[in-house]
C-alpha cells in the first residue's frame, strides 16, 4: 500500500476549528512526514535526502499548486484566476501560489472573495503559497486565507503599505455646487480608509501583530522577510 502524507490526511479532515487545526498542524509537524505499512529497503532513495534544511517534505500538497498566479494584480490576473479555479479537482484542498509586486487592491479583494465563498459554501480548504514577492495587493489577497493556511517560500518577502490616491479636483461653477463635490471626495477617501482597515484586520487576525502596529508601520512600506513573517504568525511556515 503506498505511503500517505500525514498532511494530505490532515487537509482532508472535515474539522475547521482553528484551535484544533493548529494543534493538528503542530502534532503533524513533530511526527514523521510519511507513514508506511511496509518500509522500503534501506538502499532505496530517501524521499527527503538532500532536503534536511527544508520544510518542503512536511507539506506535500504545496509541491504543485492548482492555481499559479504571477505579475501585476489586475483584471487579467483575475481572469486567469477564475479560469484556473474552474479547472481545479472536485474534491480536496486547493493550493494557490502568487508572485506579485502589487496592483489593483479591488481585484485582489475580488479574488479573495472567491476563496472565501468557496470555503463557506463547500467547506473546502484553500492554501496560500507566496513565492519571492507578495507585495501590496498581493498581501491583500493573502489576507483572504486564515493564517494557518498561509505559507511562503524561502527568501520571499511581504510588503504591506497604505493605499495611495492620485487625484486632481477641479472646482468650477456656482458656489452652492462646490460643497457637494468636496463632500463626495471626502466620502471616497473615508470609504477607502475603511476598506483598507478591514483588509488590515483580516491580514493580522490570528497573528501576533496587532492592528495598531500594522497601521503604524504601513505608511513607511513594511517589508517582512519570510522567517520574520512566520515568527510573527502572519504565515504558518516557510518552505
Amino acid at each position: 500500500m503506498p505511503c500517505l502524507g500525514r498532511f494530505a490526511a490532515l487537509f482532508a479532515s472535515s474539522k475547521s476549528n482553528t484551535l484544533y487545526r493548529r494543534q493538528a498542524w503542530r502534532a503533524a509537524s513533530a511526527a514523521p512526514v510519511f507513514s508506511c505499512r511496509h518500509r522500503e529497503p534501506s538502499s532505496a532513495p530517501s524521499l527527503t535526502r538532500g532536503m534536511t534544511d527544508s520544510n518542503a517534505a512536511r507539506y506535500p500538497l504545496l509541491a504543485i499548486p492548482h492555481i499559479q498566479l504571477h505579475g501585476t494584480v489586475d483584471d487579467m490576473m483575475y481572469a486567469r484566476f477564475k479560469e484556473q479555479l474552474a479547472g481545479v479537482p472536485a474534491n480536496g484542498p486547493i493550493v494557490v501560489s502568487l508572485t506579485t509586486l502589487g496592483g489593483d487592491p479591488e481585484m485582489a479583494r475580488a479574488m479573495g472573495d472567491s476563496i472565501r465563498l468557496l470555503r463557506e459554501y463547500t467547506g473546502r480548504e484553500a492554501l496560500f503559497l507566496g513565492k519571492v514577492a507578495v507585495y501590496s495587493a498581493g498581501a491583500t489577497f493573502m489576507s483572504a486565507f486564515p493564517v494557518e493556511n498561509r505559507f511562503l517560500t524561502r527568501n520571499s518577502r511581504l510588503m504591506i503599505h497604505e493605499r495611495s490616491m492620485t487625484s486632481t479636483l477641479q472646482l468650477s461653477g456656482p458656489l452652492n455646487t462646490i460643497p457637494p463635490v468636496l463632500k463626495a471626495k471626502l466620502n471616497e477617501i473615508a470609504d477607502s480608509i475603511r476598506i483598507q482597515e478591514e483588509g488590515f484586520a483580516d491580514l493580522v487576525r490570528g497573528s501576533q501583530v496587532t492592528l495598531d502596529e500594522l497601521k503604524r508601520r504601513a505608511p513607511d512600506n513594511w517589508y517582512i522577510e519570510a522567517n520574520e513573517a512566520r515568527d510573527l504568525g502572519l504565515v504558518l511556515d516557510v518552505i
